[in-house]
Order: structure tokens, then C-alpha cells, then sequence
């Protein structure tokens, strides 16, 4: 009981010391959307000398506490990679053993303490559902619908997705728009234009503004197929630690980041 209540007073005090380091970094531009690539899993396990599906559970763990800071410094959106299409090419065993996880803690979404709900958090699930497995796919569903009433926040989890995917979807979507348009009314030429507005209409993410901060793990500064229409103008930060080692302070230092960017990624903005 004792340590119990040491715990739950040591959480409220990390808890009460971050608002205020929020209240210091809000005078300042602050982000609306982060994203993260969660790299490293698979080689924290390994260095660690840890059994396979160890490092992505690490990896979940960090991801708890890394939504927990950044709900609690009112950031709005929060997209996290999940799952590339590129990731079923992996060793079947592994893939299954990811799917596995993943059905589970997805599941745990919309448990009544869960994260989500403790927080007011709408989740989607942003890719090309239609190559998940169908339980995962049914437990996608069942959280969105779920969490539909939520607002204080949004969690986008990219599973089963790529940039070049999303980018696919929407011209075929959008062409076959036009398509349409085309057969009911066929006096009026400039339907039949294409503008980036009607792509973009049709994107995974356009529930959702382009990020401000796209950080990722391992010191890798490559995007990897990720978001590559929405981040023209976004802040890549990179720190060197393995996703599961990632912690309240590299947040700190890539909001920083952001911030001191500011005017560059603004004017950059206004160009693109």
C-alpha cells in the first residue's frame, strides 16, 4: 500500500513538473501535430539480449509514456508509424508475432482506463486496412467507433501504410471522382481538371493537419515512406536513442527545435 501511494505521488509530482515546463514552452510557437517514427525496436532487443517480440513490447511501453507527455502538454494531434507495408515482407514469424501484439493492444484501447479514454482521445487508423488480418481489422474498427465521441485530442496509428499507398488511393480516388462527375454533368469542362485540393481531400490523413514535428529514433533521418505529401514543412528531429529508450526530454529539445525553426518552416510553409 505503502509503495503504492509512493508511486501515484512521485507520478502526480513528474506530472505537476511537466504543466509547468509546459506553461514556460507555450510562450512560445508550439506544435499542433507530432509525428513518430518508432525506430529501433528490433535492435534495442538485440543489444539487450532480449527474446524476439521483446523490443516491440519495450517499444509500447515508451509509446504510452511518450502520448501520456505529450496529452498532458495539450499537443492536439499525435500520428504515429506504425506498421509500413513494407514491414509484411519481413520473416512471417515476426510479422504474426507483430500482429499478434498489436491485436492486443489495440484491444487495450478502448479499455475504460485506458490512455485513450483517460485523455479524450479520437483514434484512426490511417493505411490500407483492407491487407490486415481480420481480427486486427474488426479491433481497428471497434476502437474507432468506440473513441467517435472523443475530442480533446487525436491519435492517428499508420498500420499497413505507406506514403506511395496513400498517394495511389488518392488519384485513383480522385480520378474516379471526376469520372463520375463527368457522366452527370458533361457541359461543364472544368470538372474535369484535377487540382491538388481534390487530392488531398482524398488522403488517409486529411482528417488531420500536416505535421509540425515528425521525430525519429535511431538517429536516422530518413522518412521512409512516411507522410512525404505532408511534411514539406515540417521539422525532422532526430535523436539517437532507440525508440524504446526515447524519453520526456528528447520531446522537450524537438518542441525547442521547432520553435527556434519557427520563421524558417512559417516561410517555407507560405511557399509550398
Amino acid at each position: 500500500m505503502e509503495i503504492l501511494r509512493a508511486t501515484q505521488l512521485f507520478e502526480g509530482l513528474g506530472s505537476f513538473l511537466r504543466r509547468c515546463l509546459f506553461s514556460v514552452l507555450s510562450v512560445g510557437p508550439f506544435p499542433r501535430h507530432i509525428a513518430f517514427i518508432m525506430d529501433g525496436n528490433r535492435r534495442f532487443a538485440k543489444n539487450q539480449n532480449l527474446e524476439q517480440g521483446s523490443g516491440h513490447k519495450a517499444g509500447y511501453s515508451a509509446l504510452m509514456n511518450m502520448l501520456k507527455y505529450c496529452y498532458e502538454l495539450e499537443v492536439k494531434y499525435i500520428t504515429i508509424y506504425a506498421f509500413s507495408i513494407e514491414n509484411f515482407k519481413r520473416r512471417p514469424e515476426e510479422v504474426e508475432s507483430t500482429m499478434k501484439l498489436m491485436l492486443e493492444k489495440i484491444e487495450a484501447l478502448v479499455e475504460e482506463k485506458s490512455i485513450v479514454n483517460r485523455y479524450g482521445v479520437r483514434v484512426y487508423f490511417i493505411g490500407n486496412l483492407s491487407l490486415l488480418s481480420e481480427p486486427v481489422k474488426l479491433a481497428a474498427k471497434r476502437a474507432m467507433d468506440a473513441t467517435s465521441g472523443n475530442s480533446k485530442a487525436v491519435l492517428l496509428i499508420c498500420i499497413a501504410y505507406t506514403s506511395t499507398d496513400e498517394i495511389m488511393h488518392a488519384v485513383e480516388e480522385t480520378c474516379k471522382e471526376k469520372k463520375d462527375g463527368l457522366r452527370v454533368d458533361r457541359t461543364d469542362e472544368n470538372e474535369s481538371n484535377i487540382g491538388v485540393m481534390d487530392i488531398e481531400k482524398h488522403m488517409y490523413m486529411a482528417v488531420a493537419p500536416d505535421p509540425d514535428i515528425i521525430i525519429r529514433t535511431s538517429g536516422e533521418t530518413r522518412l521512409s515512406n512516411f507522410l512525404l505529401w505532408q511534411s514539406a514543412s515540417t521539422l525532422l528531429y532526430s535523436p539517437g536513442v532507440l525508440w524504446p529508450e526515447i524519453g520526456f526530454r528528447h520531446l522537450v529539445k524537438a518542441i525547442m527545435e521547432y520553435q527556434r525553426n519557427f520563421a524558417y518552416l512559417e516561410k517555407k510553409q507560405k511557399l509550398c
